[in-house]
């Protein structure tokens, strides 16, 4: 990499449109693939939590210790974060009775916490900027806690607040829609609107991946969950095949707008 160009490329994605609807799918299997190893399967969420946190534990070497960009691993470790992230949201939520109230707010302080620290020791936690060992750590584990949150945010709003599966997700969704307009009408810090923006996909994924899988009793559409994280994981598959992939750049003259 040539560290004298204007530009510094970053060894994560861009943040293009792709990116989200990517992202949303991801969250959404993460849900579903997450339920199908801890409920379908019977594996429980203490072994399922550990199958997919040493996944994404491994996945997270192998991507900090890439030169470059690799899309198929960038989007390989999101669905492993995605996945433990739903197990172990259950397992600290169920388990070990914490409950969603609780897990969520201990989550929200979690990520704040790591993106303060992050700030603090990097001087910005803008995504285009990571191409140093020490920003993707700060990245990586600003993710697990993100989508750990995420899936027990979901259940909170849910099942606590009886809003039901559908329901939460048009609430998840008006909420992405609502920092769209920001990004777009406002002069509100990019960085600051990506990662809200970044931390409601995953509830809304949770909440979606419930309502397609859960029995119709608990307003589900009772779907098979392995089917259906087949059909998703195909679905992400082909639109990391067929839509432009490349890492995110950062402008030094941009700072400012961040």
């Amino acid at each position: 990499m040539d560290h004298s160009s204007k530009n510094t490329v970053s060894k994560v994605a861009a943040v293009t449109f792709g990116f989200w609807i990517i992202k949303v799918l991801c969250t959404t299997l993460g849900e579903t693939g997450g339920d199908a190893v801890t409920m379908t399967w019977n594996l429980g969420y203490l072994v399922g939590t550990a199958i997919f946190l040493t996944l994404l534990v491994v996945l997270i070497v192998v991507q900090t210790k890439a030169k470059t960009y690799h899309p198929w691993l960038y989007w390989a470790t999101i669905i492993a974060s995605t996945t433990a992230g739903t197990t172990m949201a259950d397992f600290f939520d169920r388990s070990l009775g914490i409950g969603y109230t609780g897990g969520s707010l201990i989550l929200i302080t979690c990520v704040l916490a790591t993106l303060a620290l992050w700030k603090w020791a990097c001087g910005t936690i803008s995504v285009n900027t990571i191409n140093t060992s020490k920003a993707e750590t700060f990245y990586w584990v600003a993710i697990t806690f993100s989508q750990t949150l995420g899936t027990a945010l979901g259940d909170w709003m849910a099942d606590t607040n009886d809003f039901g599966y559908l329901k939460a997700s048009l609430v998840f969704g008006a909420g992405l829609l609502a920092i769209a307009f920001m990004y777009y009408k406002t002069n509100i810090s990019r960085v600051w609107l990506f990662w809200a923006a970044f931390i409601l996909t995953r509830p809304l994924g949770a909440t979606l991946g419930d309502f397609i899988d859960k029995p119709i009793a608990k307003g589900g559409l009772n779907f098979s969950r392995p089917m259906t994280s087949l059909i998703l994981l195909v679905a992400v598959g082909l639109l990391i095949a067929l839509l432009p992939q490349r890492a995110g750049k950062h402008s030094p003259e941009r700072i400012a707008l961040q």
